[in-house]
């Protein structure tokens, strides 16, 4: 059975307008898990990846962009774990990046496919693999029970209690899971979503679709900051202010927004005085490669 020796540990950070507010933060640092399969890639992926193998599977096909996260956490799982690795990737014409690179020399196999084919990606699956008996898909995003099952065990680590727990959403998988666990342990901690696309409403009906007698998640839908792969100004200049002042590295896409999130909301008095807040560092480092640009110093 596939598995990692998991490595993330529950950090306290803190910077003064979260002190001055008197409230403690805590990262879970998911980054940690893996240099490639980081984060919820990996939580999404484990599950998924023991389904393969348990049907006799040998070829993992998925989905994403041309900066996916997801595609490069499988590809090295692929090699990592001895699967074969095909990935369909959202874009009018071929591109080549540092992301696809590594994807590439994972022994991914890249399929290119314009934005329209892109969006039934149930025929692109049976088009290409639907005779390949070896093939096992995995959606865009690692999104269903299995992913959710991963990331609900998150909770099952935490050495701390909490009053309120924080994720970033991009396909509602993570935060299902964590909703899930939370609601099962009968934990008094209040989940918070922050979608980074645009009219991120969607989330509770994705998370809902998973798990349909599970309380709503409180979602913050003001964080996007454009949408997805988006920032402004403000969010950049508060990801180059916490990297230097905790040492720790985030990103513009997921982490970068549910901590510019936060520290708004403790800003803006949201909070009990002595609350703790666990905020998942969701991994994906990566993302930074096509963001170095937006920085200005």
């Amino acid at each position: 059975m596939l598995s990692f020796n998991i490595h993330s540990p529950e950090t306290e950070i803190s910077l003064p307008a979260w002190e001055r507010k008197h409230i403690r933060v805590t990262l879970k640092r998911d980054d940690l898990i893996h240099p490639f399969i980081s984060g919820n890639k990996w939580r999404k992926l484990k599950h998924n990846l023991q389904e393969a193998q348990r049907l006799h599977k040998s070829h993992i096909v998925t989905f994403g962009g041309a900066w996916s996260n997801h595609l490069l956490a499988t590809a090295c799982a692929g090699a990592t774990f001895k699967f074969k690795t095909t990935a369909f990737v959202r874009g009018d014409e071929q591109v080549s990046n540092p992301v696809l690179t590594m994807c590439q020399l994972f022994g991914m196999q890249l399929i290119y496919v314009d934005r329209d084919a892109y969006k039934d990606k149930e025929k692109l699956y049976q088009d290409h693999f639907g005779a390949d008996m070896s093939s096992f898909c995995i959606p865009e995003g690692g999104y269903g029970l299995l992913g959710a099952k991963g990331c609900a065990e998150l909770l099952d680590e935490l050495q701390q209690n909490y009053q309120h727990i924080f994720v970033a959403c991009g396909t509602g998988t993570t935060l299902a899971g964590i909703a899930k666990a939370a609601d099962k342990k009968d934990l008094v901690a209040k989940v918070h979503g922050v979608p980074v696309l645009k009219n991120g409403s969607f989330i509770q009906k994705e998370v809902s679709d998973l798990y349909a007698d599970l309380p709503d998640p409180t979602l913050h839908l003001d964080y996007h900051c454009g949408g997805y792969a988006k920032t402004t100004p403000d969010l950049l200049k508060f990801i180059q202010q916490f990297i230097a002042t905790t040492g720790i590295m985030i990103e513009p896409t997921y982490t970068g927004k549910v901590l510019y999130a936060v520290d708004d909301l403790i800003k803006h008095d949201y909070f009990t005085p002595a609350d703790h807040l666990l905020v998942i560092h969701t991994g994906g480092l990566t993302g930074l490669l096509g963001m170095h640009e937006r920085f200005v110093f």
